[in-house]
């Protein structure tokens, strides 16, 4: 059994470390609520803070690709392809070898940092998993709506090669013309089976939650559109529908077919990706009190 002493010194500690809690979570909430951080993008992180930010994100991301399995990587036919998809996407935050950034990125707060040593910092799984995942909070999105299995690897091809290019090598490796559209999406035949959990992380992907509430979906509260709670019990689609998973697809691949009067844009969402965000939607209920 431990002596008194022993017993009085752990309960002070145990005191210390409760009143200490406490007042880091009162401090806490006073700068909080008070607003006194200034979330300006004119003013940068502190360093220490830009520092945790950065080996946070770094240990994430090996832990997270180490077990991706990489194919060869590097190959001239694939780094040609890449490059297209990079000029095309990548570019304009990231700039290249003689190529700055556009103004817009340049004043982004964390700033997106170049990429033409990208290879000497992180190995092809871990520039897969980045360009695929996107880092949230960053500016920095997921590309796997976007792209193919095939094209990602391709700009990680690319991506490995870049830190031999001259700025008179990176122009010859781009393509003089704009990047040919992307193949149209598969006949309806050849697409899986919807998928809720993937129509959820999808719906993300193109900024759904930007003006609706989506329960199960973290973003503002936002009243631009009308929240999507109980989705799958309503009547009908936009008041024009009757509510079916391929009447919710159509109006999410094209609301102005639908409706010529609506504010909703078209977002290019394609066949795939508007049946797995409409199964998700239409598993929603409503709660007691909607």
């Amino acid at each position: 059994m431990p002596s008194k002493t022993t017993r009085i010194a752990l309960k002070s500690a145990a005191i210390t470390l409760v009143v200490t809690g406490l007042t880091a979570t009162a401090t806490g909430f006073a700068v909080l609520e008070g607003g006194w951080y200034d979330i300006t993008a004119t003013r940068q992180h502190w360093q220490a803070v830009h520092s945790l930010l950065e080996q946070g994100m770094r240990k994430s991301v090996r832990f997270h690709a180490r077990k991706v399995v990489e194919p060869a990587v590097g190959g001239t036919p694939a780094m040609l392809r890449g490059a297209a998809l990079y000029q095309k996407n990548c570019e304009q935050c990231h700039g290249g070898p003689g190529v700055a950034q556009q103004p817009f990125a340049q004043s982004m707060q964390p700033v997106p940092g170049p990429l033409a040593d990208a290879a000497r910092r992180w190995r092809p799984r871990e520039l897969y998993w980045i360009t695929r995942h996107g880092i949230k909070m960053s500016g920095m999105p997921a590309w796997s709506v976007r792209m193919t299995e095939n094209e990602l690897w391709d700009v990680v091809s690319f991506l490995w090669r870049m830190p031999g290019l001259t700025a008179a090598q990176y122009r010859a490796a781009m393509p003089k013309t704009p990047l040919a559209a992307a193949p149209p999406a598969p006949a309806l035949a050849a697409l899986p089976a919807p998928n809720t959990e993937r129509g959820r992380t999808v719906l993300t992907q193109y900024a759904c939650q930007a003006c609706h509430l989506i329960p199960g979906v973290t973003g503002p509260e936002t009243y631009v559109g009308p929240p999507l709670h109980g989705l799958g019990q309503r009547r009908y689609i936009a008041g024009l529908l009757p509510t079916s998973a391929d009447n919710l697809a159509r109006w999410i691949v094209a609301p102005g077919q639908v409706d010529p009067h609506t504010t909703m844009p078209t977002l290019g969402v394609n066949e795939r990706d508007a049946r797995d965000m409409a199964a998700y939607l239409l598993t929603l209920r409503r709660t007691p009190g909607d």
